[in-house]
């Protein structure tokens, strides 16, 4: 089993004709990814590697069926975009976008909660999802990933991919992995994927990679602690970030003394998740608990 994406997922890329659209769409398809439609203004009725090019994400959804998104397209234009996707019906939308300004972010949840409820943002900032040897929607290096049990969520790309290729050698394949994104202010919260975690029967146990900087991570102890029945392995990211500072992500920066890695693992520590001490133990601990 697996959470919001799987074969039947028909993929849109919005920004596909750019470098980087074109790009991760030519290594989605070689995943096995149903990519039915592309769009960007001005460039409807090309072809990006055999995929039709649309103007606007309605006429690909009417021609395509299309009922996922990523979004490609420059922080300026990015949250226009994913508004778009969510006016035609688009129920997921995974937004690759880095720089888009905590203002623009904070407009584009308000608009989503009030005017389209039914579409999840995944991102942005954020690697993306898959699903392995199914579905895969963003940035991820598909080879490392295996079907099993494990289903991984993140704040970080990077240790999101070290924690996979970790569980994979250890022959733990995963259900579903979910980039939220490293932003202050993201679509998806560590609580809404430990729900459809918690409720998908072929998920056995979950990772989940935190960093300093808000609250996501205590809130997500406090989820687990009074919903989650299945075994989660943590890891807290930045132990060493001086106060004050950001530290990759833009939202991983302590302030007032608030979102330190001490506060995280203690929190989850206590909602009873295994917590692994350095990044090349997270695998080992996901193992020892199943």
């Amino acid at each position: 089993m697996s959470i919001l994406v799987d074969k039947s997922t028909r993929l849109l890329v919005q920004g596909i004709t750019g470098k980087t659209g074109m790009f991760h769409t030519r290594q989605t398809l070689d995943y096995g990814t149903r990519v039915v439609a592309g769009v960007t203004p001005g460039r409807g009725g090309a072809k990006v590697e055999g995929i039709p090019v649309f103007d606007t994400v309605e006429e690909a959804v009417e021609k395509t069926a299309a009922n996922a998104s990523v979004v490609f397209v420059p922080p300026p234009s990015a949250t226009d975009a994913v508004l778009e996707a969510a006016d035609s019906g688009i129920a997921l939308v995974v937004c690759i976008t880095e720089g888009i300004p905590a203002m623009d972010a904070s407009r584009l949840m308000a608009a989503l909660r009030e005017r389209y409820p039914q579409t999840r943002l995944v991102g942005p900032n954020c690697p993306g999802v898959i699903t392995p040897q199914e579905c895969k929607i963003g940035i991820m290096p598909g080879y490392i990933h295996r079907p099993g049990p494990v289903g991984v969520v993140s704040r970080s790309g990077t240790l999101t991919y070290e924690a996979v290729h970790q569980l994979s050698g250890l022959g733990l394949g995963q259900s579903t992995c979910v980039g939220i994104g490293g932003d202050p202010i993201v679509g998806t919260s560590f609580i809404d994927v430990l729900e459809l975690f918690e409720k998908d029967p072929g998920t056995r146990g979950v990772v989940l990679i935190g960093e300093i900087g808000g609250a996501e991570e205590e809130e997500a102890a406090e989820f687990i602690r009074a919903n989650v029945s299945k075994p989660v392995a943590a890891f807290i990211a930045g132990r060493g970030a001086p106060p004050g500072r950001r530290m990759g992500h833009a939202g991983a920066i302590i302030a007032g003394g608030k979102g330190t890695a001490a506060e995280k693992v203690e929190a989850l520590r206590a909602a009873g998740a295994r917590l692994a001490e350095t990044p090349d133990r997270i695998g080992q601990a996901m193992a020892e608990l199943l």
